[in-house]
């Protein structure tokens, strides 16, 4: 018995050490869904940056998959692309960039053991970069940087590490650096290995750029790069090498380094090598912590916590899927698990592995992985599943809304389709949804952190419900929760600012909305021995 749990553990170990699990993270237009797609080319999960299709199936799809995220341009939710590379078991979440989605990937962030951090070369640091890496900071995630579109017009290599330095606080070490930049942008010198990479342009940057390999006095490097590139080059590795910083693993582990690489994500400059460069030296998964007590990933004990609901993902079933972070133990399907919220016993009969929108059921998965579950409407974000029954994770930050519609149903004739519609997506955890007290006409009040959202929710209601639908502005910019147990008689014995309404929540907890933050803050401060929360009671603010 001793041998047979030896090997058990053994084996485990060696699954759980070969899983990369990470998020890639920017500001808008940096070049982060770009990047991915290129890290699914060169990882041979697809074969044509563009077309993306899938290596054996020939399926197409793209982490962009949503009908609205291909007419905008944009990253609206976070999506999970799931493939084997040189023996390591990828788990890649691309992330919506755009501050009126950053609900979606602060969660994101909760599930995942590293981020790359994608930077323009022309601009550095943005504004939702830099609010991106205090999240990972305040979780001590390690942070792999990659400034892209080194082929443009761009800052100095030196003052973007300067940036990096001075803005985020966060040490930077070169791990290649830069041979010209704009149209003259030829390759990178990788510091560790000591060789040159030139890289050959692709039409559309559809397939892997050519590259070419070797010291940097070899007669290639000399016939395609200028010379006084060349000695530019050489001048600030010299001086590189004279600052006396050496590449340390665990400073970058403890997320006080950033190896930084440079490249274009677009022409395929470079991608190849932050990807193998970020699978050597990122983390495999690590311990999570329950009621104060380290649970250990290779534990024997199952675990993991849902951190994101995709409703309507197909169409044709109205399925919604849940999105689990294993964080101990091994999966295996058809399991028997401890819901912690509700306290009762689930059987896991649907699960699937990702890429994007297509799914194939997975038999076994362990800790680090993300899988999707099937069939459980009980089932929600910040949800432990468990073997054992005192497990239970508290991962998932709250965020209180900063912006408030009404959602007028403009066909009544199909207010089944606009009711069920509504309630499913409301289940992703994107918005929420208030009702007023004493409102004659039951219409939701939607709330979320930015406006966009409710572009969303209006767009897949007609795409995806056919349920028309109008938007009014309305005209709180506050949303706070009363006392859990606050009733409509003590409610009447209060006196809010002039504008401000009573409600509830889609869970019944009791709301009061104001028109300004001013107003808010002066009835808390008049309202002896009451307390405001930011966030619904039980839940924790980022």
């Amino acid at each position: 018995m001793i041998q047979s749990a030896t090997f058990f553990s053994s084996a485990m170990e060696k699954e759980i050490n070969r899983r990369r699990t990470f998020a890639i993270i920017s500001h808008p237009d940096a070049g982060k869904t770009t990047l991915t797609e290129k890290m699914l080319m060169y990882g041979g999960a697809i074969q044509l940056a563009g077309s993306v299709r899938s290596r054996k199936t020939q399926r197409a799809t793209t982490s962009d998959w949503m009908e609205l995220e291909r007419k905008r341009g944009i990253s609206v939710s976070s999506t999970v692309l799931q493939f084997d590379y040189q023996g390591y078991q990828i788990n890649l979440l691309d992330t919506p960039g755009h501050k009126d989605f950053s609900e979606d990937t602060y969660r994101v962030l909760t599930a995942v053991d590293a981020v790359v951090m994608v930077l323009d070369a022309a601009k550095g640091i943005e504004t939702q970069t830099k609010k991106l890496f205090e999240v990972c900071r305040q979780r001590g995630v390690p942070i792999f940087t990659f400034i892209n579109k080194c082929d443009r017009p761009s800052k100095g290599a030196i003052e973007l590490l300067d940036e990096v330095e001075r803005v985020l606080n966060l040490n930077p070490f070169p791990v290649n650096w830069p041979i010209g930049d704009g149209q003259d942008f030829k390759g990178v010198y990788d510091r560790l290995t000591k060789k040159v990479h030139l890289f050959e342009r692709t039409t559309g940057g559809a397939y892997m750029a050519p590259v070419e390999v070797g010291n940097i006095s070899d007669d290639f490097v000399k016939e395609r790069v200028p010379d006084t590139i060349l000695s530019k080059v050489i001048e600030e590795l010299e001086m590189l090498e004279m600052a006396g910083a050496e590449f340390d693993n665990n400073e970058i582990l403890a997320g006080r380094t950033t190896p930084v690489f440079f490249g274009s994500a677009m022409n395929n400059f470079g991608v190849e090598l932050i990807l193998q460069g970020f699978l050597e030296h990122a983390p495999p998964p690590s311990g999570r912590e329950s009621k104060g007590n380290l649970i250990a990933p290779d534990s024997e004990d199952f675990s993991g916590f849902i951190f994101k609901i995709q409703a309507n993902m197909d169409p044709k079933h109205r399925d919604r899927i849940a999105y689990i972070r294993i964080c101990s133990g091994k999966f295996e399907r058809d399991m028997t698990v401890f819901h912690s919220r509700t306290k009762k016993k689930v059987r896991l009969a649907s699960s699937h592995r990702l890429f994007g929108k297509e799914r194939e059921t997975v038999n076994e998965a362990y800790a680090g992985d993300i899988i999707g579950l099937v069939g459980h409407s009980d089932f929600g974000i910040g949800d432990t599943l468990t073997s054992r029954k005192d497990l239970e994770f508290h991962e998932i930050p709250r965020f209180t809304p900063e912006s408030f519609s009404y959602l007028h149903n403009t066909d009544t004739g199909k207010f089944k389709q606009f009711r069920q519609g509504l309630d499913q997506l409301l289940q992703e955890g994107a918005i929420q949804c208030l009702s007023l007290k004493g409102s004659a006409v039951a219409v939701p009040v939607l709330a979320a952190v930015g406006p966009l959202q409710f572009d969303v929710v209006q767009f897949r209601l007609e795409s995806e419900y056919n349920a028309s639908t109008r938007l009014e502005p309305a005209p709180w910019q506050v949303v706070r929760w009363l006392p859990e147990s606050f009733t409509e008689e003590e409610m009447d014995k209060l006196s809010p600012p002039t504008g401000s309404r009573f409600g509830w929540d889609s869970d019944k907890n009791p709301v009061l909305l104001f028109q300004s933050d001013w107003a808010a803050n002066y009835f808390e401060q008049n309202s002896s021995g009451l307390t405001l929360s930011m966030v619904p009671p039980n839940e924790k603010e980022l």
